[in-house]
This record gives structure tokens, C-alpha cells and sequence, in this order.
């Protein structure tokens, strides 16, 4: 599970911003919104509130870098472009099989070379002291090089910068380094990133060819979503009917347009009373979103999995968005996570759905881009757990509104069609 992200200098963030998953337990409220293991509780959910181009996506982009960089896939990690300076500087702090651990890197995207990195666990204590212990530390620039392998720290030194050092050496000589690749590799595994604005089918596809639990849940979630659909599933292709379908008919939605192989879509079958019919041509762009996502959803309940979504509410009626993130706050989830964008302002429930910790808010200015937490904002200021959070957002008091004046472009076209 994820607890902390740090950012810095990379892509719409210019200066260092934290997004935090630590559940602060001094509120008591919600306790089945946060999950406890060994003294550490981390939030299961979070909702990311804010006006269009602010940098929520941005914040996911960097959720996605860190898995696809620890994973040693292409990242697209790219430096603000208002700042002169060239290194992305990343961090995160995670939960892996009941132990906390610190990963940061620093990466210089015109080199294409990883600076800095370094690797430690977390330890705490009954009365909730932590202890940091370094296991290992990278530093070109201030040629800084620590291992709690002293054969290993000797050749940090003489390595290339081009990847991160897991990858670079073979770890099947140092002990140490061998479980920080399993770690780090472990936890970017468990993270999927998704955007509803653009989610693929092809994850639900897969998890439904196979006949197993997992595949009866996806059909339990979908027909439990209010779709007055009798049934949902993958059949071969003798069992479609397509007589009246139009076969040069190009779906819509560009959910519908990332797989090569358009027939394996064709299989999948919606029935409503009685009636089946091909999911891809029939179903409504929310019903499709839907059976996209519940894939995803089912993995990560079943499997303690991070679900990252874009857009949670893109074409979603905000009575099943709410009920997704409540299927993660739930007590029953033990383990999963999910982070999320929206804009949704009915999910902004602070007195039947979220602890105050669990909404976060990025605003931007001319002077930055500033993330920041519902839980910022105390009783001194106002904002209590009773208070009428989305009255308070409407009103501007938490920041983080769009001020829109489209009247000037009504204005405009008016006079000009005047002066014509």
C-alpha cells in the first residue's frame, strides 16, 4: 500500500509536494476506512479534487512513473518546463507484507541517468517512535556511497548511472540487494494505473476467458451495478447473433478501440431479459466503463491490490462511484487501496463516507501547483467533521475551484456578430 508520494520538479510540479496516505488516529471516525498493521495505518482510499489542468493527472503520471521505472520499463519522466533545472527528484513510502519502506530517486532526463537513490526500512514503536534504517544510498553528485553490504558499497562507486542499481548488478551475489529488488519490484507490481477517460477492456476480457471465481465476481459486480442486466459473459462466437448488427459500424468510445482483435470484444454478451447481445455495440459508454473497470475492482479486493484511476466518475453515475469506494473502505477489504481523481463533488462526504485525511485537493496560481489535504483545514479554521464540506468547496473556501468567465466569449461573439 502506498503511504507517501514525494515530488519534485517533474512534470506540473515545479516544488516539492507531498501526497500522503497516513490515516491520523486521533480522529476516531471511519476506523474501517483505515487499514492497521504492525502500528502503521494507512488510509485505503483517497479523492483528489480540483479544476481541469491543475495537475490531478499529473499526480497519477507520477504514480505511474515510479512503477514503471521500478519495474525498468520507459517512464516519459520529464522536468517542469517553467525551471531550468533537468532532475526529476521522486520518493515513495510503502507497505510490503506488513513491513515500511523508503524508496527515492533523483533522475536527469537530458542525461538519461539515474543521480541518486537510496533505500531504507521503517521501524516503529508501541508508542509510535520511528526509526529509519538505511540499507542503501547512491549519491553521483556528492559522491555519497553507503551499503549495508560493505563488498557492494565498495563497487557503487564504478557502476553506470543508466538504470538503477538492481539492475545493473547481478543480485544474486549480495543478499541485501537482491531483497531490495524483490521489494521494490513486488510493490510496482501491484499497482495498476488506469484513466476512465481512455480504460482498456481487454484486463476484464482476459479475467473473464477464464472460469474461476474471479470471473463469477466480475458478473456479480456488473449485475449488481444496477443495469437491469440479467447476465454478462465471454461466449464462443457461434453463440452471437449478429444479424441485426451493422458490422461496418465503428464504436464511439475509444474504450472500445484498443484492441487489435475487435471479435474478442464481439464476445463479450450482455442478456437483459432474456435477450443477449454483443456488449461492444449494444451497452451504454457508462455500461461498458463499468465492465472495464470491474476487472480491476475485483482484482484489487481479491488480491490486495493499488487501483490509481483518472477520472473515477467519467460517465459513471455518482451513486455507483460512491459505492466503489465504499466496496475499499469497507471492513471486509482488508488490504486493497484505491486512489482516485474526480470531480464528482457529491463523494466530498465527510459525514457518511471519508475521514477528512482521505480528500485531497490540488490547486494551481500563477506562483505554483499546491497539493494539499481536507485535514489542513481544522476546526480553528471552520471546517469541522459536521461542517458542510461541499457547501465550503462551492464557496471557494477550500481552494482548488475553477473561476470560469466564458460570459467574456459570450460577449465577444455578440459584438462581433454586431460589428458584421
Amino acid at each position: 500500500m502506498i503511504i507517501e508520494l514525494s515530488v519534485k520538479n517533474c512534470y506540473a510540479f515545479e516544488d516539492t509536494i507531498i501526497f500522503s496516505m497516513k490515516a491520523d488516529m486521533r480522529n476516531k471516525k471511519f476506523g474501517a476506512n483505515v487499514h492497521k498493521e504492525n502500528n502503521f495505518n494507512i488510509l485505503k482510499t483517497a479523492g483528489i479534487y480540483g479544476p481541469n489542468n491543475s495537475g490531478k493527472t499529473c499526480l497519477i503520471k507520477c504514480i505511474r512513473a515510479i512503477k514503471e521505472v521500478l519495474l525498468n520499463r520507459k517512464s516519459d519522466l520529464m522536468p517542469n518546463i517553467f525551471t531550468n533545472n533537468n532532475v526529476c527528484e521522486l520518493g515513495v513510502i510503502f507497505m510490503a507484507s506488513g513491513r515500511k519502506f523508503s524508496y527515492k530517486f533523483k533522475y536527469d532526463a537530458v542525461k538519461e541517468e539515474y543521480i541518486y537513490e537510496s533505500f531504507s526500512e521503517v521501524f516503529k514503536d508501541k508508542y509510535g517512535n520511528e526509526k529509519e534504517e538505511n540499507w542503501l544510498e547512491k549519491d553521483t553528485v556528492k559522491e555519497i556511497f553507503t551499503s549495508v553490504d560493505q563488498d557492494l558499497q565498495a563497487m557503487i562507486p564504478m557502476i553506470s548511472n543508466n538504470n538503477l542499481l538492481y539492475y545493473l548488478i547481478d543480485t544474486n551475489k549480495f543478499e541485501k540487494l537482491s531483497e531490495i529488488k524483490n521489494i521494490l519490484i513486488g510493490f510496482a507490481e501491484k499497482i495498476d494505473v488506469i484513466n476512465m477517460n481512455n480504460i482498456p477492456m481487454e484486463h476484464t476480457i482476459e479475467l473473464m476467458k477464464n472460469k474461476n471465481k474471479l470471473q463469477q465476481k466480475i458478473v456479480e459486480f456488473i449485475k449488481n451495478a444496477d443495469l437491469y442486466m440479467d447476465n454478462f459473459e465471454y461466449v464462443a462466437m457461434d453463440k452471437i447473433k449478429l444479424e441485426s448488427v451493422e458490422y461496418d459500424k465503428k464504436p464511439e468510445e475509444k474504450v472500445l478501440e484498443v484492441l487489435d482483435d475487435i471479435m474478442d470484444q464481439i464476445r463479450l454478451v450482455s442478456t437483459y431479459k432474456g435477450v443477449s447481445v454483443p456488449s461492444v455495440l449494444f451497452d451504454s459508454t457508462g455500461t461498458k466503463k463499468i465492465a472495464a473497470i470491474a476487472g480491476y475492482v475485483i482484482e484489487a479486493l481479491e488480491q490486495g491490490r493499488i487501483l490509481v484511476v483518472d477520472e473515477l466518475d467519467s460517465s459513471i453515475h455518482f451513486k455507483l462511484t460512491r459505492a466503489i469506494v465504499a466496496m475499499f473502505n469497507n471492513e471486509l477489504n482488508e488490504n486493497a487501496q484505491m486512489i482516485f481523481t474526480v470531480h464528482d463533488i457529491n463523494l466530498m462526504d465527510c459525514k457518511r463516507l471519508f475521514r477528512k485525511e482521505q480528500i485531497w485537493f490540488v490547486h494551481k496560481d500563477e506562483a505554483g501547483v499546491y497539493v494539499y489535504s481536507l485535514a489542513d483545514f481544522t476546526a480553528a479554521k471552520g471546517v469541522r467533521d459536521t461542517s458542510d464540506i461541499i457547501e465550503k468547496y462551492r464557496k471557494g473556501t477550500l481552494g482548488a475551484l475553477p473561476d470560469p468567465e466564458l460570459i467574456n466569449s459570450l460577449l465577444s461573439i455578440k459584438g462581433n456578430a454586431k460589428r458584421n
